[in-house]
């Protein structure tokens, strides 16, 4: 999706988004129902544990305080394929709630992507009815600003 903005070359050389500490754990991408059923059966190693009515994630193995990176990730990127967590899907795009409304924000993070860019905000107006249906659909996996 974000191929407009962000090659997957660099993607892949950064990895920022697949690593977290003990002060990142609201960032770990929470995983929808369907999602979660899809993994049970293909990628049965995978720990993951409720977090909602209807989301979950990744149980993440922190030690001490360092750092933990995703699970999923391997020396060549994601193994997940299709079925990566919407938060992954849309990476550094954002679909987070601010009061009873949807916002989709650009995560500061991703040093590759600069939210000045006008495809940034361009390719953000082109997702956003797919985001706002999953918000819609997933609203469990959609965090708070």
């Amino acid at each position: 999706m974000l191929k407009k903005i962000l090659s997957p070359e660099t993607c892949g050389k950064c990895r920022v988004c697949c690593v977290f500490d003990k002060d990142d754990v609201w960032e770990i991408p929470l995983i929808s129902k369907e999602i979660y059923n899809n993994l049970k059966t293909e990628r049965p190693e995978l720990e993951l544990l409720r977090r909602g009515e209807n989301s979950y994630v990744f149980d993440m193995k922190f030690k001490d305080n360092g750092l933990t990176y995703c699970p999923a990730l391997s020396e060549t990127g994601c193994t997940l394929g299709e079925n990566k967590p919407f938060d992954c899907k849309i990476w550094p795009l954002r679909a987070m709630k601010k009061g009873e409304d949807i916002v989709i924000t650009i995560s500061p993070v991703c040093e590759s992507v600069n939210p000045e860019n006008p495809d940034v905000k361009a390719l953000a107006e082109e997702l956003a009815p797919i985001i706002f249906a999953e918000a819609e659909n997933n609203p469990d996996i959609i965090k708070e600003y």
